[in-house]
């Protein structure tokens, strides 16, 4: 890289002022400085797509070892429960056969006569949860005087206008 100090910048900028004068020398510095940092700006995003690539990369790669990875675990996951269904299977297939039967087909261990109750429905906590709640009671704002209804501008004034008297 260019090795600028601050010696070798004034010489520049010496040499310039005597080559371009005076008179153009500011619009020729700040074209040049326009011209550098667009040039910056450049450098730059090619470096962030750079990044990006590289980190869109490094994604992709950890994508498919935890695809993998998940793969493997669901194939174990199969499996064992493959062979738990086995073993359940064959630990349970003495059970269904020592279970004896009463004259209705019903088994000892029903204990209710075959009947079992439905399902209780479920029943919202409130009485009609889509009406809106008020916060505070009606009898509160009664008691203490607070307003429950809007009034306009206008209608207040016509309410507390002083009534004028006729006149005798």
């Amino acid at each position: 890289m260019i090795d600028l100090g601050i010696s070798k910048i004034a010489l520049i900028g010496a040499v310039a002022l005597i080559v371009i004068g005076p008179e153009k020398l500011p619009r020729v510095a700040r074209t040049v400085g326009a011209l550098l940092g667009k040039a910056q700006r450049y450098v730059a995003d090619v470096k962030a797509e750079v990044n990006r690539s590289m980190d869109l990369e490094e994604l992709k790669k950890m994508k498919d070892t935890v695809e993998s990875a998940a793969r493997d675990v669901q194939s174990g996951v199969q499996t064992s429960a493959s062979d738990f269904e086995k073993s359940w299977s064959e630990a349970t297939a003495g059970l269904e056969n020592s279970v004896k039967s009463d004259d209705h087909g019903l088994t000892e261990s029903d204990g209710l006569g075959g009947w079992t109750p439905p399902p209780p429905e479920y029943r919202h906590p409130k009485k009609n949860f889509r009406l809106k709640q008020k916060a505070v009671p009606q009898w509160f704002k009664a008691r203490t005087g607070t307003r429950t209804r809007a009034q306009s501008g206008a209608a207040r004034v016509a309410r507390y206008r002083p009534r004028s008297r006729p006149v005798s």
